[in-house]
């Protein structure tokens, strides 16, 4: 069962309104009151008074099959801030001129849905294999390698670079190996 609320030509824009409702959607209605007393925005008082009023809807109206909703049970299923009509008005400018400024109305509409009870699965008793720790997987040799070895493959071009020839990447004429020893 369905109850919504809507709030029409409330003075505010849908854009700043749609900053709330992004926050309480799929909540439980009983939460999502309490989020939006919390938030400082005008746009929050205006959802908090239309979510207060589909939930007293809910509680207060008999649904088809005579059964009165109670607001612990109940979630937000849809929570919208549709544009209204925007009020057009003008404001002074130089010379006798004037600018024109828009007034942006909304329509926030708030649709609670009864929760469906949920019904937790028995969990099953870990089996002696399960409480084996899993090996991992053996590399192959290709995944082994790294990009380094590759780079120290290739041999240098040409040992001397004052005749314009380049090294290859990585190697310096003066290269320092691990063998030779250091003396200042």
């Amino acid at each position: 069962m369905e109850v919504k609320a809507e709030l029409r030509y409330a003075k505010i824009s849908a854009f700043k309104v749609r900053e709330v409702t992004r926050e309480i959607q799929g909540l439980p209605a009983e939460q999502a009151l309490e989020i939006v007393r919390l938030i400082p925005k005008k746009a929050a008082r205006m959802i908090g008074k239309t979510l207060a009023s589909a939930i007293a809807n809910a509680e207060n109206n008999e649904n088809e099959a005579g059964k009165v909703l109670r607001a612990a049970n109940l979630i937000i299923k849809e929570a919208v801030a549709g544009e209204g009509p925007t009020l057009k008005r003008m404001h002074t400018r130089a010379r006798g001129g004037g600018a024109r400024i828009n007034k942006r109305t909304s329509h926030i509409k708030i649709i609670l849905t009864e929760a469906e009870p949920t019904v937790e699965k028995p969990k099953k008793a870990k089996s002696a294999k399960a409480s084996k720790p899993k090996s991992s997987p053996k590399k192959s040799e290709s995944t082994k390698e790294t990009a380094a070895p590759a780079i120290a493959q290739h041999a240098p071009i040409d040992k001397n670079p004052d005749e314009g020839h380049t090294l290859a990447a990585g190697y310096h004429s003066e290269q320092v190996t691990a063998g030779d020893k250091i003396t200042e």
